[in-house]
């Protein structure tokens, strides 16, 4: 079954999509842990609560573009323990808070302690009208890697339990073409690619959820132009990079073609970008507030900090933001003209 092999021989051969859904997703798949993924990574939700009142005022605004419907869904894609859509739902104006259904989509239990106002499921609502939010949704969609072997033919890796790695059967098919549309490997042994077919086919089913309105989903991101020539697999336990076992013991994460998803009449940003259309701002608040209202000016120097993080270059604020409109137009309230944000 398989060409080369690296490592002690142990356990079955598989590709990566498979071992990661088993290691993430099955009945002792790491997210299904109780702490859930705040017990191991820091994503912007956690960083800040300012991420949260963008999110909420960005769903104001597409309540503004959809006419103020009777009814306004909030999903949280990817939903954690819920820590978003209960941020959301605390920072929404109570006009707005009256006719908000919030949604938290996730495959594990529904935490102890949660707003109950938020509706618990394991897959988006259909037919619903307003603003769907994949946070770090996408790197979790399991996928699989393809190598150049040393007879320059691209080939599937394939993985054991304990992480040890093999190239199996030539990448053919749809995969094959998905590749040399949008990830072309040249003919260079040990070169890699991540195969992100499933998460376009998700992020597809994701918006065709909408009826109307705005789909987001934010992700560490790469595009054509860039694609990083070993790839991206890795993986997360306890607040560190670790390799990427698919034991369900640690997180198993890849950067998301972004590009490669977006539907006809999406917008690709950064966050930076994003938050900064959005009012998040980083820069430091006048010194006169620190002699006029002390307290003020270290609660605005705090807020200004946890901006600071979210927006960062090289940081949080590299983020790529998918922006999918839905029968609503993309400019105007949405983003305010989300293109004339994005830094040049």
């Amino acid at each position: 079954m398989t060409n080369e092999v690296r490592g002690e021989r142990r356990d079955v051969w598989r590709g990566w999509r498979e071992a990661t859904e088993e290691a993430l997703y099955g009945p002792a798949g790491f997210y299904l842990r109780p702490e859930g993924p705040a017990g191991h990574f820091r994503t912007s939700v956690h960083a800040s609560p300012l991420f949260a009142a963008a999110v909420a005022r960005l769903l104001c605004r597409v309540d503004e573009a959809l006419g103020h419907p009777d009814e306004l869904a909030f999903v949280d894609l990817g939903a954690g323990r819920g820590e978003l859509t209960a941020g959301v739902l605390a920072a929404l104006p109570a006009d707005v808070t009256a006719r908000t259904r919030a949604y938290a989509v996730e495959r594990a239990a529904r935490p102890d302690g949660l707003d109950p106002r938020v509706e618990w499921c394991d897959r988006a609502p259909a037919g619903v009208t307003g603003l769907l939010f994949a946070n770090e949704w996408l790197d979790n969609v399991p996928l699989d890697v393809a190598e150049v072997a040393p007879d320059g033919v691209v080939r599937r890796v394939l993985v054991r339990d304990d992480g040890t790695e093999s190239l199996g059967t030539a990448v053919d098919g749809a995969d094959a073409s998905w590749l040399a549309r949008w990830w072309p490997l040249p003919p260079e042994p040990g070169l890699r690619a991540e195969i992100g077919a499933p998460r376009d086919e998700a992020w597809a089913a994701a918006v065709a959820t909408l009826t109307r309105g705005l789909a987001v989903a934010v992700d560490y991101a790469h595009d054509r132009a860039a694609r990083p020539p070993f790839g991206t697999l890795t993986g997360f336990r306890a607040g560190r990079e670790t390799a990427p076992v698919p034991d369900g013991g640690c997180d198993i994460t890849a950067h998301v073609a972004l590009d490669a998803c977006s539907l006809e009449g999406a917008a690709l940003l950064t966050q930076r970008a994003a938050l900064g259309a959005l009012g998040v701002s980083g820069g430091r608040p006048p010194l006169s507030l620190a002699s006029s209202d002390p307290t003020a000016y270290v609660h605005a120097l705090t807020r200004a900090g946890e901006a600071a993080e979210l927006t960062a270059p090289g940081g949080l604020g590299d983020f790529g933001w998918l922006v999918q409109p839905v029968g609503v137009p993309l400019e105007g309230p949405l983003l305010v003209d989300v293109a004339d944000h994005e830094e040049q």
